[in-house]
């Protein structure tokens, strides 16, 4: 086989290549083999009918047409290898020539997108400035306010909603008298913000057993962003009684025994969420500086294709300002995926299994998902690959992180070996340790 590369452009090649009828001749005789196990011609038993007799049986166009479709990726993936093309996407297959007689050779041209060349520049004249990992103390009361919320308890009142109750609410809407979706004995705290937009303004005031009509966009659906004329239904008001804030708490809630040491442990856990709130934002502007600074094709086929495929799903191919919105997002997600590649590349960046586990457990509670699940899903998809060059990534640019200076905004130099993953979800990880601490105390 042999093949001659034609660059279109930086993102685009064009490969002919021809495959000499030796070369092809292995896939056609597994081809009349495959067929004459699955035709019948009187006299022949089943898989001992000749070549000759297939041909004539089924015609010479169907066996090339199987060796052809059986021996086109191969002889596609040699000349990829061949010519060092790093394809992205499908390849459009023109001028196929298949070979009529025995003797004459097999020819195609392939185009397909590929990986542009990326020069990378030296990162480590990169300054990055943040935030101080300040605690303040309106912080440390947030977190116990919300501890002392995960313990409250709900109590029906005869009075109008206000913001932060829970209420019982029936719920419908409808588009030119047409019913969306209704739902009955809803729970829904005031003030969330988490369902209709509007529905918040609506409640506070209502009473049980009163109806209000108002007007929001739906936020799924079909109808998505369609205004909807909705019918909202209070039947029952209660309100959230939070504990003392006392040492008897203190022990209810966590392993401590008293709020002092409840206390410091929330404030030491909230300066760790600040130096790891410092780490996600020098990464993030990290992030930014690198794309600044590096110049890279993009292969507008590939963004179209994205474009179309993700306006096709929202039902809005004809939304022209959406679609200049997605291909600005499409473009530079893109560009930083083949930028972080090219890092993880020139830094020679190896994804050790375990950080591969790691990943994929959190990727599965982001879906909520059981981990075991979720790989399996995965692996049946073809999708491994992909979770393996994300992991790649992230240390490529984690590897970046480490050359650059950094400080905050009062010109202290950070040290990003302190900005380890925090607590978020720590007041869970309190509270879930109160059973163990019971536990404890009922044992002694």
């Amino acid at each position: 086989m042999k093949s001659a590369l034609e660059t279109l452009s930086p993102t685009r090649v064009k490969m002919t290549v021809e495959v000499p009828f030796e070369e092809l001749k292995p896939s056609l005789d597994a081809a009349i083999k495959h067929i004459g196990e699955h035709i019948q011609v009187p006299g022949f038993r089943k898989g001992k009918v000749p070549a000759r007799i297939i041909e004539q049986r089924v015609g010479r166009a169907a066996v090339l047409e199987e060796a052809v479709n059986n021996a086109l990726p191969t002889f596609y993936g040699q000349a990829l290898e061949e010519n060092e093309v790093r394809p992205l996407g499908q390849p459009e297959i023109t001028d196929l020539q298949v070979p009529a007689t025995d003797g004459e050779d097999f020819v195609f041209t392939a185009e397909v997108d590929k990986r542009p060349e990326i020069e990378l520049p030296d990162f480590s004249d990169i300054e990055l400035t943040v935030d101080e990992a300040k605690v303040e103390d309106e912080a440390v009361e947030q977190r116990l306010t919300d501890l002392r919320a995960r313990f409250g308890t709900l109590k029906g009142v005869d009075r109008a909603v206000q913001d932060g109750d829970f209420v019982s609410i029936d719920l419908s809407a409808e588009i030119d008298g047409d019913e969306i979706d209704s739902v009955t004995g809803v729970s829904y705290e005031v003030g969330s913000k988490n369902m209709l937009e509007g529905l918040d303004e609506a409640l506070v005031g209502m009473t049980a057993d009163e109806t209000k009509n108002f007007t929001a966009p739906l936020a799924g659906g079909d109808q998505e962003g369609r205004d909807a004329s909705c019918t909202v239904t209070v039947t029952a008001v209660k309100e959230r009684e939070l504990p003392e804030l006392d040492d008897e708490f203190a022990q209810l809630a966590s392993e401590f025994d008293t709020l002092d040491e409840l206390k410091a442990d929330l404030t030491a856990k909230a300066e760790i969420d600040a130096k790891f709130a410092q780490g996600v934002a020098a990464r993030d502007q990290l992030l930014e500086a690198i794309l600044d600074k590096v110049e890279v094709p993009i292969p507008e086929s590939i963004v179209d294709a994205e474009v179309h495929s993700h306006l096709e799903g929202e039902g809005r191919l004809e939304d022209d300002e959406h679609r200049a919105e997605v291909g600005e997002s499409t473009r530079k997600g893109l560009k930083t995926q083949l930028v972080l590649d090219a890092i993880a590349e020139r830094e020679e960046v190896q994804v050790e299994q375990q950080e591969l586990i790691e990943f994929l457990v959190m990727s599965s509670q982001q879906y909520g998902m059981d981990p075991n699940q979720f790989a399996q899903s995965l692996d049946q998809e073809g999708q491994i690959p992909a979770m393996v060059a994300e992991v790649a990534r992230r240390k490529a640019l984690a590897t970046v992180l480490e050359k650059v200076s950094v400080k905050d905004t009062a010109g202290n130099v950070i040290d990003l070996n302190e900005a380890v993953p925090g607590t978020e979800g720590d007041e869970d990880e309190v509270a879930s340790d109160a059973d163990d601490a019971q536990a404890e105390k009922a044992d002694a």
